[in-house]
């Protein structure tokens, strides 16, 4: 139990430095900037009582929103998708039990995982990009940058899922 809380704090900080660092600065035609920590929100493990879930994805976002200066809007688009993530999997998994407990992302069939990152990363995308325009003037390019945004992500969290955690069940 301590190794896992020792693993989640760890990825907590790694990834807010990971964004801050590096993922922050790589903009590319002004379209391109890839969310790589709400990989928290998709690692983190499944619990009844979701408190320290959501406490820990809205803190996550805050740190975040402080070293870019942007105002919250990263953390109302994690709160939002760590609040949501369990309607999401029960969604993909709606004709069958599922055993929350042991749900890891690594443990799905790979188009479900795809499915339950690029939901989740839409959304965040779709309020981030919202919230910082907070207009839909101009809603092309507002969705171009959701779209953009949202199959680079998915593609580098489904590709940091594959290889950095390993396969359960």
């Amino acid at each position: 139990m301590n190794n896992l809380i020792l693993i989640n704090v760890l990825r907590f900080f790694v990834l807010i430095l990971l964004q801050v660092l590096v993922f922050n600065s790589f903009e590319f035609l002004r379209f391109l900037n890839p969310a790589i920590y709400i990989l928290f929100v998709f690692l983190f493990p499944i619990r009844k009582d979701r408190t320290i879930f959501l406490v820990s994805s809205f803190f996550l976002g805050l740190f975040i929103d402080f070293f870019s200066n942007s105002g919250g809007i990263n953390a109302a688009s994690i709160l939002l998708i760590a609040y949501l993530r369990i309607y999401v999997i029960n969604f993909l998994h709606r004709n069958r039990e599922f055993d929350f407990v042991l749900f890891h992302p690594r443990s799905l069939s790979f188009g479900k995982m795809v499915s339950y990152v690029g939901i989740l990363t839409f959304i965040h995308q779709f309020v981030f990009y919202l919230l910082s325009n907070f207009s839909f003037h101009n809603f092309l390019n507002l969705l171009t940058k959701i779209t953009i945004s949202t199959i680079f992500t998915t593609i580098l969290l489904v590709l940091s899922i594959l290889l950095f955690e390993k396969k359960t069940k």
